[in-house]
């Protein structure tokens, strides 16, 4: 890869103090976590085998750097998911593990709105503020075909916040337009890359770990952590309640999975299913925003729902997906306010068909 497509990667420097931190400790023996948390890509989709994703590859920096540490790797990436769901996951998928170092990739998840402007910010500050206070980069991929991604708004946030940005729009997808590189060569579908594509993802990291660490005997300050947020920033304190932490005030025809969940990807678990048209759950919540996180599935007909919000009709929930690639875990808003209150929720199966091929399956309700 040319050194001008990676060191033009680095999109915002960023303060180094808390990188620089794990850095010295890891060069002292110490035992340090390396998490990432995103979608598709860092879930690695498309590599042959999850060693090969750049993730994991991007990882290995740190103990081919400091053999005399103990570095855990944690990959919390979720395919087709957005910042809005990783903010609600991040307590149970990825802190648990006491990161040290978070990398953060969600710029072809969420779309260039002020919406996922402040699902986003709330992830920053919830991460930043999280136990371990770990050093968090901002990784922001493209789509191959046009360069479209939201890395405009998240690298906003990043140089509001001090972070550290690192682009592969301007390293691997630069490539791309600037022809030195054929697309199909390392990514099949524009978005994904194959192992190719993560391993120059990973080196555009590795890099930047590479500058950090040489600079790492220069004193670098932190930079305060601004308490005024750039956004409304209703999310930052989201909670994911499934069968186990939501308590219906009326539940009929509607059935808690018990299935274990043995990994977080996956994600039909612990939600409810229902297959009869008038089945219903409601609840109670106390929110400021809500949404709800439902199966979409690519096996037609399916059944839809539809939720209401203090008696209001909030949104219908579509139960089939279009696309062939599997089944779509969708996070559908349906009420956004300015404060949080006391809300009534319902979701009633309002379509069925004789001959559905599953039933229709409510896997939670997030509320901010």
């Amino acid at each position: 890869m040319g050194d001008r497509y990676v060191e033009s990667s680095l999109v915002n420097r960023g303060c180094w103090n808390r990188l620089k931190q794990v850095m010295s400790r890891a060069e002292g023996g110490e035992e340090v976590t390396v998490g990432y948390l995103g979608g598709s890509i860092t879930m690695g989709s498309v590599a042959t085998r999850q060693e090969l994703c750049y993730a994991y590859l991007s990882h290995l920096w740190w103990k081919e750097t400091f053999p005399q540490a103990k570095v855990n790797f944690v990959n919390a990436g979720i395919g087709a998911t957005t910042s809005q769901f990783g903010v609600a996951r991040a307590a149970q998928d990825l802190l648990p593990a006491r990161p040290d170092v978070v990398f953060v990739e969600f710029s072809v998840n969420d779309d260039n709105t002020g919406h996922f402007q402040e699902t986003y910010e709330g992830l920053i500050r919830r991460l930043w503020k999280s136990e371990t206070a770990p050093a968090l980069v901002l990784l922001h991929n493209a789509f191959y075909d046009d360069g479209r991604s939201a890395e405009e708004i998240h690298s906003a946030l990043g140089r509001y916040y001090d972070l550290p940005c690192v682009s592969f729009k301007n390293s691997v997808y630069a490539k791309v337009a600037a022809g030195e590189v054929y697309g199909p060569d390392i990514t099949p579908d524009n978005l994904h890359p194959n192992d190719r594509g993560h391993e120059m993802l990973a080196d555009t990291v590795k890099w930047f770990l590479g500058q950090v660490w040489a600079d790492a005997s220069r004193q670098e300050s932190q930079t305060p952590f601004p308490e005024k947020p750039l956004t409304k920033n209703r999310y930052e304190g989201s909670v994911r309640l499934r069968n186990e932490e939501l308590a219906p005030v009326r539940i009929e025809g509607f059935t808690p999975d018990r299935t274990v969940q043995n990994h977080i990807t996956e994600i039909f678990r612990h939600g409810w299913t229902a297959s009869q048209k008038g089945a219903c759950i409601e609840c109670d919540v106390d929110a400021a925003c809500l949404a709800v996180q439902f199966r979409r599935s690519m096996h037609k007909p399916a059944p839809s729902a539809t939720v209401t919000v203090d008696g209001e009709k909030a949104a219908v929930l579509n139960g089939e997906f279009d696309e062939t690639w599997g089944d779509l875990l969708e996070l559908q808003t349906v009420y956004e306010s300015e404060a949080p209150g006391p809300h009534h929720v319902s979701i009633e199966l309002t379509e069925t068909h004789p001959d559905d091929a599953v039933p229709f399956y409510l896997v939670s309700l997030i509320t901010a």
